[in-house]
C-alpha cells in the first residue's frame, strides 16, 4: 500500500492517520496500524511511546494538512467573496468526510487535552483566517459593515462541518451541495445598480 521507500514511522503515521478517519480511536488498534503500515511488531515502539503518542503525531499530521489544503484556496487569487466560494467548493470526499471533524466526535480524543489540542487549534486558525477574509471584504465594499466576521466564520465552518454530516446521513453528496449554495447565496455581495 506505501511505497517501501517511505520510513517505518512515515508509515506508521499514514497508516493511523487513515485508521483514524475510518475507525476512531479505539477502533485503531496497535494491531490494524503495524498491518496496514506493513510493519514488524514491536515498530511502533521502536518509534513511538504508544498509541497516544503515534496517534498525536497523526492527528498534527492532519491538522497541518488541512491548514495547507484551505490556506492553498483562502489564500489564492481573487476577491474575499471568490476565495470563500472557492474554499466552500473545493473537492472534497463528502461521503467519507473530515478527517478533523471526525475527531471531535470521538470521545477518547476529545477527552485527552493533548489528542484534541491539534484539532482545536487548527479550527481556531481556519476561524481566524476566514474572519480575516470577511473584514477583507468589508473594506473592499463587498460584504455589510453589519457582518460580524468571527460569527461569518463560524457559520462557514459550520457548513463545511454539518454538510458532511448531511451527505454521510443521507448518502448523498447533494446535501453538502445544497448547505454551501445556501450560505453562499446569504453571503453574495449585492448586485451593482443598473442604469
Amino acid at each position: 500500500m506505501y511505497s517501501w521507500r517511505m520510513s517505518t514511522s512515515e508509515r506508521l503515521i499514514e497508516s493511523t492517520r487513515e485508521l483514524l478517519w475510518e475507525r476512531g480511536y479505539v477502533g485503531t488498534s496497535p494491531k490494524a496500524i503495524l498491518e496496514r503500515a506493513g510493519a514488524g511488531q514491536g515498530s511502533m515502539y521502536h518509534h513511538f511511546k504508544g498509541k497516544p503518542d503515534l496517534a498525536l503525531a497523526a492527528i498534527r499530521r492532519t491538522a497541518e494538512e488541512m491548514r495547507a489544503t484551505a490556506e492553498g484556496v483562502l489564500g489564492g487569487p481573487g476577491t474575499p467573496y471568490e476565495r470563500i466560494t472557492a474554499y466552500l467548493r473545493r473537492e472534497r470526499d463528502v461521503l467519507r468526510g473530515c478527517p478533523l471533524g471526525r475527531l471531535t466526535m470521538d470521545p477518547d480524543v476529545i477527552a485527552s487535552d493533548e489528542l484534541r489540542a491539534p484539532v482545536d487549534e487548527t479550527l481556531d486558525w481556519l476561524r481566524a483566517r476566514l474572519a480575516g477574509i470577511v473584514a477583507e471584504g468589508q473594506e473592499q465594499g463587498q460584504f455589510a459593515p453589519s457582518l460580524e466576521g468571527e460569527e461569518v466564520a463560524a457559520a462557514i465552518v459550520a457548513t463545511v462541518q454539518g454538510g458532511y454530516v448531511l451527505a454521510r446521513a443521507s448518502g448523498r453528496p447533494s446535501a453538502f451541495d445544497a448547505g454551501v449554495r445556501g450560505l453562499l447565496a446569504l453571503l453574495a455581495p449585492p448586485a451593482a445598480p443598473t442604469a
